[in-house]
């Protein structure tokens, strides 16, 4: 009569059965693989350079007189006197301050150039005659005198009857004055005329002859 097994025996009995249950399966070994987490973001060995960056200032320029870094340039201008004698004189000379501006000039001290013709632009002196805007008879004139368009004044400080412009050149004009002797009338002077000659000198323009007087009770005069 057999004995029952004892536990000890049934325990080995189990392992020796899986035991040769594995070895039927060829006695291998089932890898499982598991899902992993993403692997790191790799680091490249190059090191970063900063970016350095070089700006160039350009040289400093100097524009009428002023450099561009807003620190005004030292100049040296030069200009021999008289300064009208330097400038350049041609065809289109004094045209910006020419006989228009001439014009406005003498209608502003309240007098009408008539004879524009004795505006000569190509001269360095230049001479207009005016009547006063306000003279009823028209014996009321004055010389005024320009410098390349620009102007320096009458030939006197009080007006005369009748002027006329003789003659002129370059630097030279000569007015031709009517003279009255004492109770004449403005129409008919009776003294005949004075010529005098205006010449400019070293940039100022000076009488070379002596003015008639503006009035006179016993000689001749200009009114």
């Amino acid at each position: 009569m057999p004995h029952p097994a004892s536990p000890r025996t049934v325990t080995l009995t189990l392992a020796a059965a899986m035991t040769a249950v594995l070895g039927g399966c060829g006695g291998g070994t089932k890898t499982v693989s598991v899902a992993s987490s993403p692997p790191a973001a790799q680091t490249t060995g190059a090191t970063t350079q900063p970016t350095t960056s070089t700006a160039t200032t350009p040289p400093s320029t100097t524009t009428s007189g002023t450099a561009s870094s807003g620190t005004p340039a030292t100049t040296t201008r030069t200009a021999p006197a008289p300064a009208f004698a330097e400038k350049e004189k041609g065809a289109g000379a004094g045209a910006a301050e020419g006989l228009p501006g001439a014009l406005a000039v003498v209608r502003a001290h309240g007098y009408v150039a008539g004879d524009t013709s004795d505006y000569h632009a190509d001269q360095t002196l230049r001479v207009l005659v005016g009547t006063g805007a306000h003279s009823n008879d028209g014996y009321d004139k004055q010389a005024f005198f320009f410098v390349d368009g620009r102007y320096i004044g009458t030939d006197s400080s009080r007006p005369s009857a009748q002027i006329s412009v003789a003659s002129q050149s370059d630097t030279e004009v000569t007015l031709a004055y009517q003279l009255y002797r004492p109770n004449d009338p403005l129409c008919c002077p009776g003294g005949g005329q004075a010529h005098v000659r205006f010449q400019l000198n070293n940039g100022h323009l000076e009488p070379l002859d002596p003015i008639p007087p503006v009035s006179s009770m016993t000689g001749l005069s200009r009114q």
